[in-house]
């Protein structure tokens, strides 16, 4: 193995890590909300997940991210190195507004360093502007609608449950279980939407620094195992940070989660069968949000949505500038 590849193999995994720390803390706060789970068993299964949706769903949402935002074939097309440079601006942003406590979405800030990169790489380097416009614009759209749409999905989805008649289990003291049975199957969804899009941007980092496409290493062993196990080792970090489902945005109840994951799952696997790369953290506030609605208005702390949706509307333009400055300076270095 040649230094540059162990190099490439170092920083994809510590990308890994990285979104492991990131994303798990939410996705099983959300999953140890109703009875049935603990941390370590949710964990588990969203690994299991990101390991297995590749193969089970194909990598259109990795495919997009790593060759489709900025083609390999446009005119002045950015290098492997500018790409990177988007990448790493993208992880700077999500890090530096967490510790100003505004919770965003690395898939957002990654989707607007890698943008930014084509832009400023291309337009440093003398090719022009590399970036498709029209596909940037199409993932922007499927992540501007997927919290409304969770939200939707989970207010109506809400409100018919409640009006249900309950079951001859439920009107013999059997409702508990029945619940956590749904709740272990409505997470199960959640981990597999997870996988099938928002958790493949670490198999889109993987192909842009070995190079080849996604799908080449969703088909070999070594790649999936290296990302499910750095993933998992950041999630074991992450899930530490737990403060329950939610993020305070709702006052949860045990039906409202499973509604929650449901609703959220179905979008999300919505978006990726079309290759839009979408935070599955960002559909599944959306749909807690629905389903606080469905039990008033008053049920929703704005507060904390407010602040929620001002640090979704900054990380975009944020991750594109620094995307963009990243890589016309690697761009002035090399030239």
């Amino acid at each position: 193995m040649s230094t540059a590849t162990a190099a490439a193999l170092g920083v994809a995994a510590l990308f890994a890590v990285f979104t492991g720390f990131n994303d798990a803390g939410v996705l099983v706060g959300i999953g140890v909300g109703a009875p049935g789970l603990r941390p370590s068993g949710a964990l588990a299964l969203l690994t299991t997940a990101v390991l297995a949706a590749p193969l089970l769903v194909g990598t259109a949402v990795a495919t997009t991210l790593d060759g489709r935002l900025v083609p390999p074939g446009a005119p002045g097309p950015a290098s492997r190195a500018q790409i990177l440079a988007g990448i790493g601006a993208a992880v700077a942003v999500t890090v530096l507004l967490a510790a100003r406590r505004l919770p965003t979405s690395l898939t957002l800030a990654l989707i607007g360093g890698i943008a930014g990169a084509g832009t400023g790489g291309g337009l440093v380097g003398g090719g022009g502007d590399a970036v498709n416009w029209a596909v940037v614009g199409g993932v922007l759209a499927a992540a501007a609608a997927a919290p409304l749409v969770g939200a939707l999905v989970a207010l109506v989805a809400a409100r018919v449950v409640a009006t249900l008649p309950p079951s001859s289990a439920e009107r013999s003291g059997g409702a508990a279980g029945r619940l956590r049975r749904l709740h272990l199957g409505g997470f199960a969804a959640a981990c597999v939407a997870y996988g099938a899009n928002d958790g493949q941007k670490m198999l889109a980092v993987y192909a842009v620094l070995l190079g080849g496409g996604p799908d080449r290493y969703a088909r070999s062993p070594a790649a999936p195992a290296l990302i499910a196990a750095c993933f998992m080792a950041g999630g074991l970090l992450g899930v530490r940070r737990l403060g329950g489902a939610g993020g305070g945005l709702v006052a949860t109840r045990q039906d409202g989660v499973v509604v929650t994951e449901l609703s959220s799952a179905g979008v999300v696997l919505g978006t990726a069968a079309v290759g839009a790369p979408v935070s599955m953290t960002q559909s599944m506030s959306g749909a807690l949000i629905g389903a606080g609605l469905s039990r008033g208005a008053r049920r929703v702390r704005w507060r904390k949505v407010l602040r929620l949706s001002q640090a979704w509307l900054l990380t975009l333009p944020a991750a594109f500038v620094a995307g963009g400055a990243c890589a016309a300076a690697v761009v002035s270095l090399v030239s």
